[in-house]
C-alpha cells in the first residue's frame, strides 16, 4: 500500500478527458480542493462497481470486529500472538475507514471534491498505519520464533510488558517514517492539475500533480519502501529459516505438521500482504500501457484484499478463534 506509484496514471490526455467542467487545471498553486476520479472512463458503472467493494468494506469491517471482541473476551486468548492480532485487526479497520466511505461517497453520490487538508490527512493515516501493518507482521514472525525455537522461554521473553513495547514501537515507527509525506507534498506549487485518476489519496499520485522538482518526495517514498519491505520481509525470512531448520529437525511426521500449523495463519496473511506490493511494484514501473481503469480497479482491490482476508485467514484457521467463533452453534 505504501509502495504505491502512479507515474502513468497521471497523463495529460486522461486527466483531460476526465476533468469537470467546475475544476481550474491550470494556474494556480496550493489548491483547495482535489478532485478523485473514482474509476476513470467508467463513471457510468460506477453503481455496479461499488458493489464488490462495499461487500469487501463490510466484511473487513465485521470480521476485524468479531476478531477484537473474541481476543478481548476470551481470556483463553490473552497471549502474545492474540495481542498481536488484536493490533492487526484495529490496524485493518484504521485502513479501511481512511480510503472506503469517501469511495463509496464517489461511486454512490459523485461526490469527487477532497479538502486539500483532508487529502493529507488521509495520505497521512493510509502510509502510517501500512507501515505499522508490516511492522506486526515482523512482530508476528518473532512471536512464532520464540514460541518454536525457545518454547520454554516463550512466556519470560514475550511478556505483556514487552509485546505492548513492541506494539508501541511499530506505531512509532510508523507514524514517524509516514510523517515527511504531507509536508513534503505540502511544501510543492500545483499548477498542472487538481485532479487525482483514483478515488482516494496516495503519496505518489499527489506529488506527480507538482510542478516543481519533486526528487525529494520520491527518493524518501523509496527509501521507505526499502525500509519497510526490505527490513520487514528480511527479518520474517530469517525468523522462518530459524523456524524451518527446527521443525524439520523434530523427530516425526506429526509433531513437523502439528508445529507448522501453528505457523499457517501468518505466512497466509504475509503473502496476502507482500505479494501484491511487490506484483504492483513491477506492474508501475514495467506494465506501461495498462488501461487506466483496468489499473485503478486492481489497485483498489490490492489495497482492500487483505483488510478482509486477515480476519477470515485467522477465524478459519486459528483453532482457538474458530471454536470460539462456533461455539454459540453447538450448544
Amino acid at each position: 500500500m505504501y509502495m504505491q506509484e502512479t507515474p502513468f496514471c497521471l497523463r495529460v490526455e486522461h486527466l483531460l478527458l476526465y476533468s469537470m467542467s467546475g475544476s481550474n487545471t491550470t494556474d494556480f498553486t496550493n489548491p483547495s480542493t482535489f478532485i478523485l476520479l473514482g474509476v476513470p472512463g467508467l463513471e457510468a458503472a460506477h453503481a455496479w462497481i461499488s458493489i464488490p467493494f462495499c461487500a469487501m468494506y463490510v466484511i473487513a469491517v465485521l470480521g476485524n470486529f468479531t476478531i477484537l471482541f473474541i481476543v478481548k473476551t476470551e481470556s483463553s486468548l490473552h497471549g502474545p500472538m492474540y495481542y498481536f492480532l488484536f493490533m492487526l485487526a484495529i490496524t485493518d479497520l484504521v485502513i479501511s475507514t481512511t480510503i472506503m466511505p469517501k469511495m463509496l461517497a464517489i461511486y454512490w453520490f459523485n461526490s469527487r471534491e477532497i479538502n486539500f487538508s483532508t487529502c493529507l490527512t488521509q495520505l497521512y493515516f493510509l502510509h502510517c498505519f501500512s507501515v505499522m501493518e508490516s511492522g506486526i507482521f515482523v512482530a508476528m514472525a518473532f512471536d512464532r520464533y520464540v514460541a518454536i525455537c525457545h518454547p520454554l522461554r516463550h512466556s519470560t521473553i514475550l511478556t505483556n510488558s514487552v509485546v505492548a513495547k513492541i506494539g508501541l514501537a511499530m506505531m512509532l515507527r510508523g507514524g514517524m517514517l509516514a510523517l515527511p509525506f504531507p509536508f513534503l507534498v505540502r511544501q510543492w506549487p500545483y499548477c498542472k492539475t487538481n485532479i487525482i485518476p483514483q478515488p482516494y489519496c496516495a503519496h505518489m499520485a499527489v506529488v506527480n500533480l507538482a510542478c516543481a522538482d519533486t526528487r525529494a518526495s520520491s527518493y524518501y517514498g523509496l527509501f521507505v519502501v526499502f525500509c519497510v519491505i526490505g527490513l520487514d520481509v528480511s527479518f520474517i525470512s530469517l525468523s522462518y529459516t530459524q523456524i524451518l531448520r527446527v521443525i524439520f529437525s523434530l523427530p516425526t511426521k506429526d509433531a513437523r505438521l502439528k508445529t507448522f500449523e501453528t505457523c499457517i495463519s501468518h505466512l497466509c496473511a504475509i503473502l496476502v500482504f507482500y505479494i501484491p506490493n511487490l506484483f504492483f511494484s513491477l506492474m508501475y514501473r514495467f506494465a506501461q500501457n495498462v488501461p487506466l481503469h483496468f489499473h485503478v480497479l486492481i489497485v483498489n482491490v490490492y489495497l482492500l484484499m487483505p483488510l478482509m482476508l486477515n480476519p477470515i485467514i485467522y477465524g478459519v484457521r486459528t483453532k482457538q478463534i474458530r471454536d470460539r467463533l462456533l461455539r454459540p452453534c453447538t450448544h
